[in-house]
Order: structure tokens, then sequence, then C-alpha cells
């Protein structure tokens, strides 16, 4: 049985922000941020199956392709990894790119990593908050400037560069072509309301992403008996023995989860491994309002 507060671990990237509040207060000494994982606090000796970032984007990040699990394990790699965002916060201009215009023979893509072409074919298209997207391993992808996004991803940092708009960081060519599925991107996400409290935002065999709405004072109790990780986007609760703000995260597993939203409510997104949809939610006081 765990309830664990996630420590906030950043990371400095090129393409980061100086300043990544609300969202998280670290930083702020004059490097990019550009992500923020979250993991388990002390020493775990089984790392968990997901993880929860959050990416900050102040200019556009490489087009990259991800492995799935087969290819991962060839080169030595635990596993794949496919992901979903869920936009946080958008600019007026802020756009992501999720496959190419018109599906590419190998030698094609090469030719297109090697004369940065490719920069041309990605298909972009309109990023708003609140908007889910699904990016499947094989699928070539990018995530432009102005966005604020919650991913969840199976734990890999396995990502092939194939343009870097100048950075001069290594590409990953023959990685990539391996990989890359180099067509239209197929898959649509389609979120459903669940009940009122709860939005199921996308499932596949690795994971499920849900957003949950909390009343004001309302309390609740969380089915966490998979890996379970939540993230506070706004609002705040108490959830066990520790206190969630904006930007802070709990994981969970093998147990059930008392939380307590707080006077403005809690919005919070909530991943957990496999497919199958669990009951999760149950409110045990939803006090009136007067």
């Amino acid at each position: 049985m765990t309830i664990e507060h996630a420590l906030a671990h950043t990371l400095r990237k090129p393409w980061g922000v100086i300043d990544p509040r609300p969202w998280s207060c670290t930083g702020r000494d004059g490097d990019a941020i550009g992500e923020v994982w979250y993991e388990r606090p002390g020493s775990v000796a089984v790392a968990p199956s997901l993880l929860l970032k959050l990416l900050f984007t102040e200019q556009p990040l490489s087009i990259q392709v991800h492995p799935d699990d087969a290819y991962a394990q060839s080169i030595g790699q635990p596993n794949g990894k496919t992901e979903a965002w869920y936009v946080l916060s958008a600019a007026p201009e802020a756009k992501v790119a999720l496959g190419l215009k018109r599906r590419l023979n190998p030698q094609q893509l090469r030719t297109s990593i090697d004369d940065g072409t490719i920069s041309d074919l990605v298909v972009w298209q309109a990023a708003r908050a609140g908007d889910t997207l699904f990016v499947a391993a094989g699928t070539i992808h990018a995530i432009g400037a102005g966005l604020v996004i919650a991913e969840i991803q199976q734990r890999s940092d396995a990502t092939f560069r194939l343009f870097d708009h100048g950075r001069g960081r290594e590409l990953h060519i023959e990685n990539a072509i391996a990989v890359a599925d180099a067509g239209p991107n197929i898959s649509r996400v389609i979120t459903r309301r669940l009940t009122e409290n709860r939005t199921l935002l996308t499932s596949n065999a690795h994971f499920t992403f849900e957003r949950i709405d909390l009343a004001p004072n309302s309390s609740w109790s969380v089915d966490a008996k998979r890996e379970t990780w939540l993230l506070a986007v706004s609002g705040s609760a108490c959830i066990g023995s520790f206190e969630l703000m904006i930007g802070d995260a709990a994981f969970a597993q093998s147990d059930r989860v008392d939380i307590r939203a707080g006077t403005r409510g809690l919005a919070a997104l909530v991943a957990y491994t496999g497919s199958q949809v669990p009951d999760l939610l149950e409110c045990t006081v939803m006090e009136s309002v007067q």
C-alpha cells in the first residue's frame, strides 16, 4: 500500500522557459527549464511503469520519433515510448505536429532528414488549452513554442531526433528511419464524459488518462489498485497526509486514496496503467453550497 507526494525534478532544455510559474517554482536561476519530471521519493526497488512530466516551450522542440517496445528492447532499452499530452496553456499561435503530409519510403525519409525538408512535411495543427493528443510509438511529431503540456508516457527516454532547428545536437537518423511510421497520423482522440466528475481523455494498452473535477470542500475516495499518478492543475486538495497545490503530483498504488478538495475545488489529471477503466472515484462527503 503506497501513497506518496511525488518529487519534482527539473530538466534544463534549450527550448525551455526561464520562469515556469505557476506550474513550478523551481529554477528561475537564468537557465531555461524545459521539463519537470515527477518521481517517487526515496529509493524504489522497482521503477514505475509510467512517467508523468510537464513541458514548457519558449521555442519549438525537435522533430522526433519514439520506438515501440520491440525495437526498444532490441537496442537494450526496457520498453518503448507511447505518450499522451494534455495542453494546460497555449499562446494564441501555439501548435503541435503529428505525422506527415504524405507517406514516405525509407529513402525518401532519409533524404528529407538530410536536406531538412522534413520540417516542411510534418502536419502542424493549432493547440489550445484543454486539448488532448495521443502520440503512439512511431509517430513523427513535434511541439511548438508557447505551450505548457502535461505528458504521461511509458517510462522511457528513447527519443530519436530527425530535425533540430540548427541547435547542433545529434540527430539519430538510422534509428529514426527504423522506427518511424512515415506517413499521416491516423490516431484521433475523442474525449468522453464518464460521470459529472470524470472525463476520459485517452486510453491504450499502456495507460489510461483522465481529468477529474471535484467540487469545493467535497471528499472522495480514489481507487488506486494499479500504479496511479495524480497531477493538480487548478485548485487544491488534501490527499492522504499532504496537500496538493497547482503543479503538485502524487503517486499511489495498491491503495484507496482519500482526497478532500480545497475551498476552490480541485481539477486534476489522473493516469494509471492499463486500458481497463475502473470506477475510480467515490464521493464520501459533498458539502452543500450556501
